[in-house]
């Protein structure tokens, strides 16, 4: 049987040396950038498809090495039988697998009549019974997402699932959806929060700059400041240092307890780039008075 080669580690635009970071990283870039919902040209959807097939091998030590087995000397898209004996090296249970997978993955790893990890053994039932295989999954939320959660759809191959998100999840959160797989299997999701233009987000608490002039810096001044509920005052003392922090209690991320993380402002002092006359004047006489 002739299938078309497939070179994962080209999908994915990484090395065969490359570590499992590497290809995660690699992964989360290119999926987000050919993820259906948000591209719409023609061929992305198969391209998405292609990008999560590669990460399944790839990201798997097991089939990792089996794959790298084949060798390097093939070429994406050249005509690929095959080793004889493959599907019945290594003792492997044969797995079936959804079909969003190409033949060449399911030869190798699973499904159809010859090769994967196949279970053909003297005296042995053909009778096929699947496995049930966990998944691994990632979605990225805005900041605002984050902070109300609510329900969310995640694409995983060719299906659209909803995920319920609760208000206030964090960066790295990871959440198992029972028997959501396409085998019957766990999927285990992992959360990442899009970096925000306002805020930087640490765990529940939050950070935000504030631009301050250097006479309000040295004189001290009530702070009128944005916060995820509404506008606050924060009392910014006199004499306060460029970078150093105001901190307002419970004006950060929700937490499943009810409580709320912090806020912290962080002070950034704004020198005049020009000044006239009279201001020069002024800041010389300060400059002579020490």
């Amino acid at each position: 049987m002739n299938m078309k080669y497939k070179d994962y580690y080209k999908i994915l635009g990484v090395s065969r040396d490359a570590k499992t970071d590497e290809i995660r990283k690699a992964y989360r870039k290119l999926a987000k950038q050919y993820h259906p919902d948000i591209n719409k040209d023609a061929g992305a959807e198969e391209k998405y498809k292609e990008i999560n097939e590669a990460y399944e091998v790839l990201k798997d030590p097991e089939k990792r090495q089996k794959y790298d087995t084949l060798g390097m000397n093939w070429q994406q898209g050249q005509d690929f039988t095959p080793p004889p004996g493959w599907g019945n090296s290594g003792g492997y249970q044969r797995v079936e697998f959804g079909g969003d997978f190409s033949d060449f993955f399911q030869t190798l790893f699973g499904g159809g009549g010859f090769g994967g990890f196949g279970d053909i053994f003297s005296g042995a039932s053909h009778a096929h019974h699947p496995m049930k295989k966990d998944t691994e999954a990632e979605l990225t939320l805005t900041l605002s997402d984050a902070v109300k959660g609510g329900t969310y759809n995640l694409r995983i191959g060719g299906r659209t699932l909803s995920v319920n998100i609760p208000k206030g999840i964090t960066e790295g959160t990871k959440l198992t959806l029972r028997g959501k797989s396409e085998t019957g299997g766990d999927i285990h999701l992992t959360i990442h929060i899009e970096k925000d233009s306002v805020y930087e987000v640490d765990g529940h608490d939050l950070t935000r700059e504030v631009k301050v002039p250097v006479y309000d810096a040295v004189l001290g001044k009530d702070l009128t400041v944005d916060t995820l509920t509404g506008e606050v005052t924060v009392k910014m003392p006199g004499g306060i240092q460029d970078g150093q922090k105001l901190r307002l209690r419970g004006k950060g991320m929700p937490k499943r307890d009810g409580t709320y993380g912090d806020l912290f402002v962080r002070v950034k002092i704004e020198i005049p780039r020009h000044i006239n006359a009279k201001q020069k004047e002024l800041w010389q006489e300060l400059s002579r008075l020490g």
